[in-house]
Order: structure tokens, then sequence, then C-alpha cells
């Protein structure tokens, strides 16, 4: 940091004051947002109060509370390790909040960022009856961020969640332990689908999986690189694992089934790759792009030319 220690602990003294200051210094450093967070100010306010073991939605009136010496310390030492490692903040907090939900985090799965989120706070309406969805399954679950708001917002759905890798798995565990999910979850290692019953189908299949073609991965700031490569890369394209759940998904959706799946900035790519599938893309008011959706009919319709692409 520019400003030595010591002279902030003695010029700083409120909750304020170190947001603020947080946020000069982390855009003086450069840092990269977009992990829970967008901007340096709610980086900062996010650090500054997770540190003070204080609520996100705190009120203003709080903020110009004075801070200990001790406080101050703390506040200072973790924007001083955001900025000398440039991790995500939730790396260092070990906390994410996804779909107003806590999820605890580290270095071996993704941050939890998706505007998916929204539609599950929606229960996907109006692309299905709620009182109708039986079986839900999250692929890709990675901290099990996803299928977790989703066993809350379907209370009476069986919910699947599927990670191929095991040190994700050991995460989504953590978290389905802490909200008392252990009976109403289950986990499956498994690569996409192969793992599965062969029997079972669902009425809605989610996934936020790998879809960054492997240049673009190259040149992703340093923030995004100190996440795990494995939740990223799909490739040369970035398709190679979504083609394989668009090409399987027939076999595993309900008749009245829908599939939703984040591709991000690899939504172009997709499009032209099946220039006759008619994705709905997804609007979100909070922010967010780059969602389909498609119904089990069109998958059933187009499935052809999801089996060719994998050709």
């Amino acid at each position: 940091m520019s400003t030595p220690s010591s002279e902030v602990l003695t010029s700083l003294s409120t909750l304020r004051d170190y947001i603020r200051w947080g946020a000069s210094q982390f855009t003086e450093a450069k840092l990269v947002f977009g992990h829970g967070t967008a901007t340096a100010l709610d980086e900062a306010a996010a650090l500054v109060l997770h540190t003070l073991h204080l609520p996100y939605n705190l009120s203003e009136l709080y903020f110009q509370s004075k801070l200990t010496l001790e406080e101050r310390q703390a506040i200072v030492a973790i924007f001083d390790k955001r900025i000398k490692e440039r991790k995500p903040a939730a790396y260092l907090t070990h906390e994410a909040i996804f779909a107003g939900l806590s999820f605890y985090v580290d270095e071996r799965v993704l941050v939890p960022r998706s505007p998916i989120a929204e539609l599950i706070a929606q229960r996907f309406a109006p692309w299905v009856e709620e009182d109708l969805v039986e079986r839900i399954l999250d692929l890709c679950t990675g901290s099990a961020c996803i299928a977790i708001a989703c066993a809350y917002a379907f209370p009476d759905a069986n919910v699947d969640a599927v990670d191929i890798s095991n040190d994700a798995l050991a995460v989504a565990k953590i978290n389905a332990t802490n909200h008392q999910l252990v009976d109403g979850l289950t986990l499956y290692q498994s690569n996409l689908f192969d793992g599965l019953p062969a029997d079972v189908q669902y009425d809605i299949i989610v996934s936020n999986p790998p879809y960054v073609a492997v240049e673009e991965w190259q040149q992703l700031p340093a923030e995004f690189h100190a996440e795990p490569e494995i939740g990223f890369v799909a490739g040369k394209t970035g398709l190679d694992i979504v083609v394989r759940i668009l090409a399987k998904a027939n076999d595993y959706l309900t008749p009245q089934g829908i599939l939703v799946v984040e591709v991000g900035s690899s939504a172009e790519t997709l499009q032209d790759t099946f220039p006759n599938v008619p994705f709905f893309w997804l609007d979100f008011e909070r922010g967010g792009d780059g969602v389909f959706l498609l119904t089990a009919e069109q998958i059933t319709e187009y499935n052809q030319d999801f089996a060719n692409a994998l050709n």
C-alpha cells in the first residue's frame, strides 16, 4: 500500500473512513472486480463489514462509529492481502453471498456470481409450474450455490448436484451441511450426466458450466486466474461442455422440463454454431447476460443438431 499502516491507523478512525480509504487503495492498485462486487467501493465495504462481523445491510447510522485499534489493524491487514495476492475477496473471507444466502468458498471452487440467482428467486416462472417441480439437477455445481438456492426455492423437490471435481464436491458438502441440506441434496461425482441413474428425469436442469475459450482464459486478469482453471476453460471455442449438455439433456428432461445454461461470453459463438436453434436469452433486472433457456420440446426437436456437433 502507498500509505504506511501506522499513519493510516492514526489518521482514520471511523468505519466510513476505512471504506473510503480502501476503495482508493484498490483503485490505485488497479484491482479487478466482478466476483460478487462491481466496484472498488463495494469491495472495500464488503471486506470492512465482514472483518468487523457486521451484516452487509448495516444501516448507515453506524458508519460514523469509531473503530478500535485492533479493528483498524485487522482491516488494514485484509486490504493489504487483497492487493498483494490479487485474489477475489471471497477467498480472503471464505464467504460469498448468492441468492441472498451465505456460502463457504475457497480456491477449490469458483466464486458464486451467476445471474441465474435472479431466476431461482422467481422460481423459474413463467417457464415451469412451481407446484409441479419434483426433481432439479444442477450440473457443474461447484460450491453447490445454485443447487442449494434451488432447494430453498423448491422445498418439496429433490435436488441433485453434479461435479467432476472431488475438490469442488468437498466444498459443496460443507455448504450442504451449513444449510442443513445433507438429506435434501444429493451430490454426485460425475462427468456431467455419466454418473447419474439411467432412469432419472428432471423438471429443471440448470448449469453454470465452464464456457471460456482457452485464448480468452489466458487474457483474463489475475483475480480470475486465482480461481480453478477447470471451472473456466472449455476448449478452443468455450463450448465443449455446453454442447455435451445439449446433446444429452434430451435423455434426462421430463416432457414439461426446461434446460437453463449460462454461457456468458460464448453466447454469440453458441448461436452461430446452432443458427436454427431458438435459444431464449434471458434478461435480468439486476444485470448479467449470456443465459439461455430451452424447453424439453425444443431440445428434442434439435437433438440431432446437437448430436452432430459432438462429432
